[in-house]
């Protein structure tokens, strides 16, 4: 493989583990308010998926004594190109940890990026074989539509925070040859956003940074919806539910995405969004790089980004906030 050949081993974000110190009142919103479908337990976990995700679940629930990530996975191309991103981990001084006995998927490899989120990559996967009160007519979907609450199609991507979002970024270039298609640079030249795909999506997830110095926090899950006018349609479901709507539905400029945004009661936060008719075609894309003056004119339209947005992640912050020194 040439030096400039991009690296196509790691294949799509598979789920998301969210902690949640209200699992009851969580698994109620995933299900009731966002349409989605439980699909096993094991442990302290309930699991669950959007009604085309083709493996068996994209959501994992834990109930635990807070709120945050628990882990986010990935499911390379082939179990070939997994032993390759783990001999590519192992050289960077990355310890890698195998975890089995998964449930809906094989052997599962964690491993802990430089600010200390866990991530995972697994081959082996369960593709979802509908009950028979939940097989859908059309046999090219996974399962039939719920027709109940949001009605999420499938996982999309996933925001952490970032104490340092440059040795983030350039830690999953190098590891998982991920590409970066935006970024965000301030006029100090410090990195405050990226966004990394592996596939023809725009991308897979987004590091952005932490205003506080804490490592290891978390900022958004996003579901697919088919359409703008069904991001619109999830706002009058929310509203009928009782759900706080904390920001949209509005189009960020950065990936160009239609979104809307709620916290879910164990105090995730929680993105409806249309992102998939935006694809990354072209092998040789060019990073979009914004400027901190460009992205002080606030999103692509729709009103002013609310002062939450930038400031609310989980778990929580510690009260106090650890003393990490006067900056040299």
């Amino acid at each position: 493989m040439g030096a400039d050949e991009p690296v196509m081993d790691v294949a799509h974000l598979g789920h998301v583990e969210l902690l949640t110190p209200k699992p009851e009142e969580s698994l109620r919103f995933f299900t009731e308010v966002m349409g989605m479908t439980e699909s096993g337990r094991q442990g302290d976990s309930v699991f669950l998926r959007g009604w085309d995700d083709y493996e068996r679940y994209s959501l994992q629930l834990t109930a635990s004594n807070t709120s945050g990530l628990g882990h986010a996975a990935f499911r390379t191309r082939s179990a070939a190109a997994l032993e390759r991103r783990l001999a590519a981990l192992r050289a960077d001084g990355v310890e890698v940890v195998a975890h089995e006995d998964n449930l809906g998927h094989g052997t599962g490899w964690h491993f802990r990026d430089p600010d200390g989120h866990v991530f995972e990559l697994y081959w082996d996967t369960e593709w979802y074989d509908p009950p028979a009160d939940r097989r859908p007519s059309l046999k090219n979907q996974a399962e039939r539509y719920p027709a109940r609450g949001v009605n999420v199609r499938r996982i999309d991507h996933f925001n952490c925070l970032a104490v340092d979002v440059r040795a983030n970024r350039e830690f999953f270039q190098r590891n998982l040859g991920l590409r970066c298609t935006e970024r965000i640079e301030l006029d100090s030249g410090e990195e405050a956003g990226m966004w990394l795909t592996s596939n023809n999506k725009s991308y897979d997830f987004a590091f952005t940074k932490e205003a506080h110095g804490v490592p290891g926090r978390f900022h958004h899950v996003t579901f697919a919806l088919d359409s703008r006018e069904a991001v619109l349609q999830a706002a009058d479901t929310f509203l009928e539910a009782g759900v706080h709507i904390e920001t949209g539905p509005h189009k960020h400029a950065v990936q160009q995405t239609f979104f809307l945004y709620v916290y879910e009661p164990g105090g995730n936060r929680v993105e409806v969004a249309h992102a998939g008719a935006r694809l990354i075609l072209a092998p040789d894309w060019k990073t979009i790089t914004w400027t901190e003056t460009e992205r002080r004119k606030g999103q692509a339209w729709g009103l002013k980004t609310i002062e939450s947005f930038h400031t609310h992640g989980t778990p929580p912050l510690p009260d106090p906030l650890p003393d990490f020194g006067e900056e040299s």
